[in-house]
Formats: structure tokens, C-alpha cells, sequence
């Protein structure tokens, strides 16, 4: 049973550890195809913008990577997001 919980414990670290930009995006109910790109920077740009969605108290690398995510699949982008996926 202890192996269970380590092994189980573990599996939580590194996942919460490698959040990448969609599971935040889902996580704070932002939908890329929603902005262009220019749009989704300028959020980033502000911190009162940022506050608006939530992202204010993300760490810098899940901002970094919530925003290429963002602008990756913004509704202007060669790969926007469908809705629902």
C-alpha cells in the first residue's frame, strides 16, 4: 500500500508540475478561438487584463505557457481551437 500512495503521490507531482497551456486554458475557462492573437498579447501586456481571466496568479511559466498556447490557437491563427475539443 505504500508503494501505492509513493507511486501515486508521484504521479501527481509531475503532473501538476508539466501543466501545459491547454489544461490551464481549461482550467480558467478561456477558450483560445475567442481572440485574434494581437488580442490574447494585449492581455498579457496588462496586469489588470491578466486579473480579469485569472492568469495574475499563474507562475511565469504557466503564463508563458498559457500564452503560446493562446496565441497558437487564437481565431486568427493557422490552427485555431474548435469549440468543445
Amino acid at each position: 500500500m505504500n508503494l501505492f500512495k509513493s507511486l501515486l503521490l508521484l504521479f501527481v507531482a509531475v503532473t501538476l508540475s508539466y501543466a501545459d497551456g491547454k489544461g490551464l486554458a481549461k482550467s480558467l475557462g478561456l477558450n483560445p478561438s475567442s481572440k485574434a492573437i494581437k488580442q490574447w498579447e494585449m492581455v498579457f501586456e496588462k496586469d489588470s487584463k491578466m486579473a480579469k481571466y485569472g492568469i495574475d496568479k499563474l507562475s511565469d511559466s504557466d503564463k508563458e505557457a498559457l500564452k503560446k498556447y493562446l496565441t497558437a490557437h487564437a481565431a486568427d491563427s493557422d490552427h485555431p481551437a474548435a469549440a468543445g475539443i
